[in-house]
């Protein structure tokens, strides 16, 4: 037969199975809707029973709905796309592979799940090293309806008369196909090297490491769901949180998970990290340096324990006829005595009640001692700790201190310069406190890690104050992907950091509170760093895994992303900043050369139009358009009213992400706009899966 007719008539049969598949799914669904609905029956029955049989009863309804809204939840998380692979293996069944393991009524396995072991051969199977395979089939699927298959022979001598063989392999026609604003989970087309990866043992640290395009955050990702598959018992209970870096990134890969059947995940972009903030704002680079390192641990502790604005200066109490006074030295000496002893502020108002007792009884035994009395120290000690005005007085002497009230503070030049001397230069100094000034702008991303800091080091405010604290965090508390927990929760059992290499070293300090007791998948590509101290924020990483033991390391070195003639333009960009072996080799040609169109400064806006236009015509997927941060909003002005499909994008947002076709603003203005320069233009010019437009009015980023 002609190969579209041994095409079809392959579709025809996988068909056939799938339908099969879909007919189960059905009938398991309507169990589960039957179980839930039988499960509400015995709560309606349990009202009728004596007190002791109806707790029974209403323990084996809750138990039935909550069964059942699992399964129901899964079967509708892996309804698309459900069948994805088929193994015929030498003196074996073939196997179906899918995103969920199903049997039939009789428990004939229909679909085997592509973590379980005897899927494994699907992804690992090799021409060298078949196990067992002949055939390897990816079946691609829309829902239920099978739209095309494709096959490795994997040994040749050993296929039958009977078989045929369609197609030049899942990966490239994959990488053909056109992106959408979700990622897709590749589980379909996982390489041998990235499936090590993903099945490596889930204690100590895991480092992914890798150029563009090598798959880092899809291999992340499935690593998640299997371990989630495998260890259940040890990570399902605590959770798993993956962390991105922007809200762009976290929405791309939203789906990933869920469609694998894994809801139990915490999804958080860096700027959301700290319950109750949403910050999308990024500082300049020379300002995110600062905020970033580790002094600011030393700017932030002295902050705090500096007086707060607006306390009073002068204490006056009257006790047995004569007034007992403190001055401002006097209560910044009692300030300093109270912080001396290292605790949280926000906790230690008991003891600044107690030392500030002892400072008026030195003041009255002062006094008595000057007119030849006596004071019982004790007895005053006892009668001004049960007054009123003392406690009135302490109340407003030692506030509450709220993260972002101790930050606001720091947009005064002469507190901030207090709080930094020996730390900061002036310069500095001079940077920060107006960023700090403008917080009713809204936090930066930066900021983030500095208000969890000072969460910590503040402590937590007294219970019937609590709501107001995340409030003062943000009026508008985050929404975040993933199963609801305790505010600050720090018990995950797994964290997944991706771009891990752009972590400030505050940032990882940050992250390293909510993985205290977590193993670790850690992804990044320090050719793509946007951080400029790598030194300092390795020492706060090392710092956050602990002594977790072992780690390990795997690097994945085949670009499947960028065609050969996309990544060499970029690879010439970086050249100087990375050595060879730093970068992936891309594996894909199309013969299309990146178009560098150098036009006039004028002209810009026009040509940026033009080639947005000219792609939208020439791709069926996603044109992303990248430019400047601080010129996103001009280009958006560009580009109003073009079509959905056509996505703008900042250099730093841009990362993670992919486009079938990207248009390139000024690259020269990313490279002004970092403190890392060429290694932020690197990641823009890789965000292409099939064309590339450049749109310069200088040469100098060549």
């Amino acid at each position: 037969m002609s190969e579209p007719r041994v095409r079809r008539a392959e579709v025809a049969i996988e068909q056939e199975h799938v339908d099969r598949v879909y007919r189960r799914l059905a009938e398991l669904r309507e169990q589960a809707e039957a179980m839930r609905a039988k499960g509400y029956e015995i709560g309606h029955g349990a009202q009728r029973e004596a007190v002791f049989e109806q707790a029974s009863m209403l323990f084996e309804r809750d138990m039935m709905v909550f069964h059942a809204n699992q399964t129901l939840q899964t079967l509708d998380a892996e309804y698309e796309g459900l069948v994805f692979g088929r193994l015929d293996q030498t003196g074996a069944e073939k196997i179906y592979v899918g995103r969920l393991g199903i049997r039939d009524a009789e428990f004939d396995n229909l679909v085997t799940d592509w973590r379980a072991p005897a899927a494994a051969a699907f992804y690992q199977a090799t021409a060298e090293e078949p196990m067992d395979v002949v055939r390897r089939r990816v079946i691609r699927c829309s829902g239920p309806n099978v739209l095309d298959v494709d096959d490795d022979v994997l040994i040749p001598d050993a296929v039958p008369d009977d078989m045929l063989v369609v197609g030049e392999g899942a990966l490239m026609a994959a990488l053909g196909r056109a992106r959408g604003e979700k990622m897709r989970d590749i589980v379909a087309t996982i390489q041998r090297e990235q499936d090590e990866v993903i099945r490596a043992p889930w204690r100590g640290v895991t480092e992914i490491t890798g150029g563009p395009g090598t798959g880092k955050t899809a291999v992340a990702l499935h690593r998640a769901a299997y371990l989630l598959y495998r260890h259940r018992r040890q990570l399902g209970g605590a959770g798993v949180f993956v962390l991105g870096p922007s809200g762009v990134f976290t929405n791309y890969i939203s789906r990933v998970l869920p469609s694998m059947g894994e809801t139990n995940v915490e999804l958080r972009a860096l700027g959301e990290v700290l319950d109750g903030v949403v910050a999308t704002r990024q500082d300049p680079a020379p300002i995110a340096a600062i905020k970033g390192s580790l002094r600011m641990r030393k700017v932030l502790t002295r902050a705090m324990r500096d007086t707060p604005p607006e306390v009073p200066d002068e204490m006056r109490i009257v006790y047995r006829g004569e007034v007992l006074k403190l001055r401002g030295k006097e209560l910044e000496k009692v300030r300093r005595k109270v912080h001396g002893h290292g605790g949280p502020p926000n906790r230690s108002r008991v003891r600044a009640a107690e030392t500030l007792l002892e400072a008026l009884a030195d003041k009255a035994v002062e006094n008595a001692h000057a007119d030849g009395g006596q004071v019982d120290r004790a007895e005053l000690i006892t009668e001004l700790g049960e007054r009123i005005d003392f406690h009135r007085f302490l109340v407003v002497w030692w506030p509450v201190l709220y993260p972002g009230e101790i930050l606001r503070w720091l947009g005064d030049p002469a507190r901030l310069a207090r709080a930094s001397k020996g730390t900061l230069s002036r310069e500095e100094v001079g940077l920060l406190a107006p960023s700090f000034a403008d917080s009713g702008a809204g936090w930066t991303v930066a900021d983030v890690a500095l208000l969890d800091e000072l969460r910590v080091l503040a402590g937590q405010p007294p219970k019937r104050r609590r709501r107001k604290q995340r409030i003062e965090l943000d009026p508008a508390p985050a929404e975040h992907h993933g199963t609801h927990r305790p505010e600050h929760y720090d018990e995950y059992s797994h964290i997944v950091v991706d771009e891990s290499q752009d972590l400030s070293p505050m940032q990882w300090r940050m992250v390293g509170r909510r993985g205290k007791y977590a193993s670790w998948t850690v992804v990044g590509d320090p050719v793509q760093s946007s951080w400029p101290a790598p030194g300092e924020a390795a020492q706060a990483r090392d710092q956050a895994f602990g002594l977790r033991t072992p780690r390990r390391r795997y690097t994945l070195r085949t670009n499947y992303r960028n065609s050969a003639e996309i990544f060499d333009l970029a690879a010439r960009v970086v050249a100087g900043h990375a050595e060879a072996d730093e970068l992936p080799q891309a594996v894909r040609t199309t013969g299309l050369e990146p178009d560098v169109r150098m036009v006039e400064r004028a002209d810009v806006e026009e040509s940026t139009q033009a080639a947005a236009k000219e792609l939208l015509d020439a791709v069926d997927g996603t044109v992303g358009v990248i430019c400047a941060m601080d010129r996103v909003a001009e280009v958006c002005g560009w580009l109003s009213g073009a079509d959905e499909r056509l996505k703008v994008v900042g250099s730093l947002d841009s990362k993670g992400l992919e486009y079938d076709a990207v248009v390139l603003v000024e690259p020269t203005g990313l490279i002004s706009e970092s403190t890392t320069g060429r290694r932020v233009l690197y990641v823009a010019l890789t965000r292409a899966t099939q064309q590339l437009t450049v749109i310069a009015s200088d040469q100098e980023w060549l």
